[in-house]
């Protein structure tokens, strides 16, 4: 059909989360390191318009909320062109997404320890607590 295999969306969702948490100091090794685990609760996706097979695509991804044991964070998968991409999207911080919106979601994640026992973040890290806390206030 010459068009992106709909789960490929879910799988550019992960490659988004890793990198933002990766540029801010909360990458997943760390988290792994001290026995935190991130597992994924719930998916959303609305496909807005099919990306193309070879076509440049970004992944524009924010943390809409958080609470000391839940993560949720938003995305949106867009068609960019090339120049776009070498001009500001590669690694940059963006904070206004460029090109065709293609699609949008979010995936909840909760905070677990080894034994997969739901632990508060703010109790057992709250370095990593702190360093969520500048990117998006806690939920109440």
């Amino acid at each position: 059909m010459g068009v992106v295999h709909h789960g490929n969306y879910v799988a550019w969702f992960e490659v988004g989360r890793t990198e933002w948490m990766r540029h801010r100091g909360l990458d997943y090794h760390r988290l792994e390191a001290r026995g935190l685990f991130l597992p994924l609760v719930d998916v959303y996706v609305r496909y807005l318009k099919p990306a193309r097979f070879d076509e440049c695509v970004a992944i524009f991804t924010r943390l809409a909320s958080f609470s000391a044991v839940r993560f949720v964070f938003s995305y949106e998968i867009r068609g960019i062109s090339e120049a776009a991409y070498e001009a500001d999207a590669r690694g940059a911080d963006v904070r206004a997404p460029s090109g065709t919106r293609l699609a949008e979601g979010s995936t909840t994640h909760v905070c677990v320890d080894a034994g997969w026992n739901a632990v508060r973040l703010d109790r057992v890290a709250p370095d990593i607590y702190a360093l969520a806390s500048e990117r998006c206030p806690p939920d109440s």
